[in-house]
């Protein structure tokens, strides 16, 4: 079996190069997937606390959590599709300004 401290240490390294693509990357697609990445590092450290504690409540709590992901990451893409139309440039530099 595999221990918990090494699910955790997968979750915190995916966590970490989720929050190194929101940082370092100029690109909106490549940052909404990086927040996806770091999404997907705190499913993972939930089913591996569900699966320690011998419960389902981490399942069930990722359940949720991935059908609200879906729908976050279908508006990101839209509103990203949108900003490229208006401006012709995926450069989050580019939308500095309040007004379309």
């Amino acid at each position: 079996m595999i221990p918990l401290s090494d699910y955790l240490i997968v979750s915190a390294i995916l966590f970490a190069i989720g929050t190194a693509g929101v940082f370092l990357r100029r690109n909106l697609i490549t940052i909404l997937l990086s927040v996806e990445i770091m999404l997907n590092a705190v499913n993972l450290t939930f089913v591996a606390f569900g699966r320690y504690l011998g419960s389902v409540d981490g399942q069930i709590i990722v359940f949720f959590v991935m059908t609200v992901a879906a729908a976050e990451a279908a508006v990101g893409l839209a509103i990203v599709i949108a900003l490229f139309r208006h401006r012709e440039s995926l450069n989050p530099e580019a939308f500095t300004a309040l007004k379309w």
